[in-house]
């Protein structure tokens, strides 16, 4: 099972950028394209929040016809950026989406058992894992202890040492690791928010961010380093699942490079 995840696409009413100077709808267009030439495609996608970048409408309208040439099923979760009730009226169609709460949810029939988290507090750009969200990860976890199972969340339930977004990071994160190492089949912990690959051993398990779409959050390891953002390449993840292995992660940029060059001719290997 190949599971891509797309996350902080920020798309924003047409003909407007994101700080000016990016246009994030056309980079989601071009990781859709590359999403659907990969050999092998992916089974399934997740996004993994700040989907629109004001929770509008007319974003969710853009957001889902950029989406639309995607033949795999598409699972999206909200992020800071996200508004619960304009997520639900334009994905609707989306059967796996609550119709009022949180949007939590569990998708079974693969492989990889994947739950969904919905961990956004409304005008806050932080998250929580409130006593009533661990309760239902709880419980569903308890149902399905033999399952490989990832879960998917927006924001990051560990610090990153980039201090800007750590303070913007998840509330009772504690307790939510508590929850997750009783259930040691959990395979990874996979989130957006920071807009780069970050990875760190968990409750048990890996948990890890994954770069955006768009922009990336400069690499800034400074107690006093400013919230700035970098034009680094775009790129997905993609969590490969085989039987007897467990889940794999990798990072697949997203635009034209040179290449693929053989190592190898008729000869042997290339000098």
């Amino acid at each position: 099972m190949i599971i891509a995840q797309i996350t902080d696409t920020h798309v924003k009413p047409e003909g407007r950028l994101a700080f000016r100077r990016v246009d994030t709808s056309e980079h989601l267009t071009r990781a859709v394209r590359h999403l659907l030439a990969l050999d092998p495609r992916p089974d399934v996608v997740l996004a993994t929040g700040d989907l629109v970048d004001a929770g509008l409408p007319e974003e969710y309208r853009r957001l889902r016809a950029l989406l639309a040439p995607l033949t795999m099923p598409v699972y999206l979760i909200p992020g800071n950026h996200d508004e619960r009730d304009a997520l639900r009226a334009a994905f609707a169609d989306h059967a796996y989406l609550p119709r009022e709460g949180f949007l939590h949810y569990v998708v079974e029939g693969w492989p990889v058992r994947l739950v969904g988290l919905d961990t956004i507090v409304p005008g806050r750009p932080g998250g929580l894992m409130c006593l009533e969200r661990l309760a239902w990860l709880d419980a569903r976890l308890t149902e399905a202890p033999e399952r490989p199972t990832l879960l998917f969340m927006h924001h990051p339930p560990f610090r990153t040492g980039i201090r800007h977004m750590d303070v913007l990071g998840l509330d009772n994160a504690e307790a939510m690791r508590d929850v997750v190492r009783r259930h040691p089949q959990v395979e990874s912990v996979i989130c957006g928010h920071l807009h780069r690959p970050i990875q760190v051993r968990w409750a048990g398990t890996v948990a890890s961010t994954a770069p955006s779409t768009a922009h990336q959050v400069a690499l800034d390891l400074r107690a006093d380093g400013p919230a700035e953002f970098v034009m680094e390449p775009p790129a997905c993840q993609l969590h490969v699942w085989t039987p007897g292995v467990g889940l794999v992660s990798h990072t697949s940029f997203i635009g034209a490079f040179d290449g693929p060059h053989p190592f190898f001719d008729k000869s042997g290997p290339i000098d």
